[in-house]
Protein backbone atom coordinates (compact mmCIF):
# COMPACT_ATOMS: atom_id res chain seq x y z
CA UNK A 1 0.00 0.00 0.00
CA UNK A 2 1.68 3.22 -0.96
CA UNK A 3 0.12 5.95 1.20
CA UNK A 4 -0.83 4.08 4.47
CA UNK A 5 -2.32 6.28 6.80
CA UNK A 6 -2.28 5.20 10.20
CA UNK A 7 -5.29 6.14 12.79
CA UNK A 8 -6.79 5.36 16.16
CA UNK A 9 -10.29 3.75 16.82
CA UNK A 10 -11.97 3.97 20.55
CA UNK A 11 -14.68 0.72 20.35
CA UNK A 12 -16.36 -0.21 23.46
CA UNK A 13 -14.94 -3.46 24.83
CA UNK A 14 -17.39 -5.70 24.07
CA UNK A 15 -17.63 -4.42 20.23
CA UNK A 16 -13.79 -5.09 20.49
CA UNK A 17 -14.26 -8.62 21.49
CA UNK A 18 -17.12 -8.94 18.57
CA UNK A 19 -15.04 -7.91 16.20
CA UNK A 20 -11.61 -9.99 16.89
CA UNK A 21 -13.84 -13.18 16.84
CA UNK A 22 -15.29 -11.82 13.20
CA UNK A 23 -11.62 -11.73 12.57
CA UNK A 24 -10.61 -15.03 14.14
CA UNK A 25 -13.96 -16.79 12.32
CA UNK A 26 -13.02 -15.37 9.05
CA UNK A 27 -8.93 -15.58 9.45
CA UNK A 28 -8.35 -12.60 8.85
CA UNK A 29 -4.69 -11.92 9.35
CA UNK A 30 -5.40 -8.93 11.10
CA UNK A 31 -7.72 -5.50 12.22
CA UNK A 32 -6.33 -3.64 9.71
CA UNK A 33 -7.07 -6.21 6.60
CA UNK A 34 -10.62 -6.76 7.96
CA UNK A 35 -11.84 -3.26 8.40
CA UNK A 36 -10.03 -2.73 4.74
CA UNK A 37 -12.53 -5.17 3.77
CA UNK A 38 -15.50 -3.91 5.63
CA UNK A 39 -14.70 -0.61 4.05
CA UNK A 40 -14.94 -1.59 0.67
CA UNK A 41 -17.56 -4.00 1.25
CA UNK A 42 -19.66 -0.51 2.28
CA UNK A 43 -18.44 1.29 -0.87
CA UNK A 44 -19.53 -1.29 -2.91
CA UNK A 45 -23.30 -1.67 -1.81
CA UNK A 46 -23.15 2.83 -2.15
CA UNK A 47 -22.54 2.12 -5.76
CA UNK A 48 -25.20 -0.09 -6.19
CA UNK A 49 -27.83 2.34 -4.59
CA UNK A 50 -26.64 4.79 -6.57
CA UNK A 51 -27.42 3.07 -9.69
CA UNK A 52 -23.59 3.39 -10.83
CA UNK A 53 -22.45 0.41 -13.71
CA UNK A 54 -21.61 -2.57 -11.70
CA UNK A 55 -21.00 -6.40 -12.05
CA UNK A 56 -22.32 -8.67 -10.19
CA UNK A 57 -23.74 -12.87 -10.39
CA UNK A 58 -26.62 -13.90 -10.51
CA UNK A 59 -27.79 -17.58 -9.62
CA UNK A 60 -30.67 -20.26 -10.41
CA UNK A 61 -31.38 -23.63 -10.11
CA UNK A 62 -34.21 -25.36 -11.68
CA UNK A 63 -35.71 -28.74 -13.34
CA UNK A 64 -35.12 -28.05 -16.53
CA UNK A 65 -37.80 -30.41 -17.59
CA UNK A 66 -40.39 -28.09 -16.06
CA UNK A 67 -43.04 -27.36 -19.16
CA UNK A 68 -41.69 -23.82 -20.85
CA UNK A 69 -39.61 -23.06 -17.34
CA UNK A 70 -36.37 -23.02 -19.39
CA UNK A 71 -38.10 -20.85 -22.33
CA UNK A 72 -38.80 -18.51 -19.38
CA UNK A 73 -35.72 -18.10 -18.26
CA UNK A 74 -34.23 -17.90 -21.60
CA UNK A 75 -36.88 -14.92 -22.93
CA UNK A 76 -35.84 -13.07 -19.90
CA UNK A 77 -32.31 -13.01 -20.67
CA UNK A 78 -32.76 -12.11 -24.20
CA UNK A 79 -35.05 -8.76 -22.67
CA UNK A 80 -31.79 -8.11 -20.54
CA UNK A 81 -28.44 -9.29 -22.98
CA UNK A 82 -27.26 -5.97 -22.86
CA UNK A 83 -26.37 -6.62 -18.95
CA UNK A 84 -25.41 -10.00 -19.55
CA UNK A 85 -21.65 -10.57 -19.66
CA UNK A 86 -22.13 -14.12 -19.73
CA UNK A 87 -24.35 -17.34 -19.02
CA UNK A 88 -23.22 -21.02 -17.37
CA UNK A 89 -25.43 -23.61 -17.04
CA UNK A 90 -24.41 -26.53 -15.13
CA UNK A 91 -26.06 -30.20 -14.66
CA UNK A 92 -26.47 -30.86 -11.55
CA UNK A 93 -28.41 -34.44 -12.08
CA UNK A 94 -31.01 -35.85 -14.37
CA UNK A 95 -33.40 -32.67 -13.21
CA UNK A 96 -31.97 -30.26 -11.75
CA UNK A 97 -29.49 -27.69 -13.77
CA UNK A 98 -27.34 -24.47 -12.45
CA UNK A 99 -27.25 -21.66 -14.17
CA UNK A 100 -24.71 -18.52 -13.36
CA UNK A 101 -25.38 -15.16 -14.98
CA UNK A 102 -22.64 -12.76 -15.41
CA UNK A 103 -23.87 -9.04 -15.38
CA UNK A 104 -22.29 -5.41 -15.78
CA UNK A 105 -24.49 -2.20 -16.13
CA UNK A 106 -26.71 -0.03 -13.47
CA UNK A 107 -27.37 -1.63 -10.70
CA UNK A 108 -30.84 -1.25 -11.12
CA UNK A 109 -31.42 -2.97 -14.01
CA UNK A 110 -29.55 -5.82 -12.86
CA UNK A 111 -31.70 -6.04 -9.74
CA UNK A 112 -34.75 -6.17 -11.71
CA UNK A 113 -33.57 -8.49 -14.38
CA UNK A 114 -32.98 -10.66 -10.90
CA UNK A 115 -36.32 -9.82 -9.26
CA UNK A 116 -37.75 -11.25 -12.82
CA UNK A 117 -35.75 -14.42 -13.04
CA UNK A 118 -36.18 -15.06 -8.91
CA UNK A 119 -40.20 -14.62 -9.38
CA UNK A 120 -40.78 -17.50 -12.67
CA UNK A 121 -42.65 -20.15 -11.41
CA UNK A 122 -40.90 -23.46 -10.79
CA UNK A 123 -37.31 -21.61 -10.47
CA UNK A 124 -36.60 -23.69 -7.24
CA UNK A 125 -33.59 -21.23 -6.02
CA UNK A 126 -32.49 -17.75 -6.74
CA UNK A 127 -29.15 -15.97 -5.84
CA UNK A 128 -27.15 -12.72 -6.39
CA UNK A 129 -23.97 -11.38 -5.58
CA UNK A 130 -23.15 -7.74 -5.94
CA UNK A 131 -20.09 -6.71 -7.14
CA UNK A 132 -17.88 -3.61 -7.96
CA UNK A 133 -16.10 -2.94 -11.35
CA UNK A 134 -13.72 -1.62 -8.93
CA UNK A 135 -12.22 1.47 -10.67
CA UNK A 136 -13.44 3.32 -8.00
CA UNK A 137 -12.20 1.37 -5.16
CA UNK A 138 -8.76 1.76 -3.68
Amino acid sequence: MSNLVRFGVSLEEDLLVKFDNHIKKHKYTNRSEALRDMIREELVKKEWTENKEVTGAITLVYDHHTRELVTKVLDVQHDYHACILSTQHIHLDHHNCFEIIVTKGKSKEIEELYQKLKSIKSVKHAGFMMATKGKDLP
